[in-house]
């Protein structure tokens, strides 16, 4: 399900952002177009992506997503419509790849987080999905790569 977790530091990341904040039922009807929204607005100023494009959960509430859709640029991105420039904070963090779909993340999260736990780890409020290799990729949804990234309070 997981791979072996590692403790890491990450740099800072400029990104392009929209912010989103739904119940959890809405979830998979904003995403999409969301993404495609992102995706237009950086074709559009000519930017392209530096990496895969990920979602950074600001908050965890079991009732509400609140979140950064994002993807990592190199030169930042023209405020447009929902579109805002941003970035993620250089961290120190947990980090694991889940491989499969994308409806096996909540056991995955609850496995790495259960590892971080038995490690006597702080977690900080916010974590981030990178979503490395998914249906673009191909239709056998267990060659999907997801990198789970957990921050870690001091």
């Amino acid at each position: 399900m997981i791979d072996v977790p590692d403790l890491r530091n990450t740099a800072e990341q400029r990104t392009a952002v929209i912010r989103i904040t739904v119940p959890r039922s809405e979830i998979q009807t904003a995403m999409g177009p969301g993404y495609q929204e992102l995706m237009d607005t950086l074709k559009a100023q000519g930017i392209q992506p530096a990496g895969p494009w990920f979602t950074h959960h600001l908050r965890m509430d079991p009732e509400v997503f609140d979140f950064e859709l994002s993807v990592p640029v190199d030169v930042a991105v023209r405020p447009e419509g929902r579109v805002q420039p941003g970035s993620l904070p250089a961290s120190r963090v947990a980090h694991t790849v889940f491989h499969g779909p994308y409806e096996g993340l909540g056991e995955a999260w609850g496995a790495f987080e259960a590892w971080i736990a038995a490690q006597n780890l702080k977690p900080a409020d916010d974590l981030w999905e990178v979503y490395s290799a998914g249906p673009e990729t191909g239709p056998d949804s267990a060659t999907w790569r997801t990198d789970l990234f957990h921050p870690l309070a001091d």
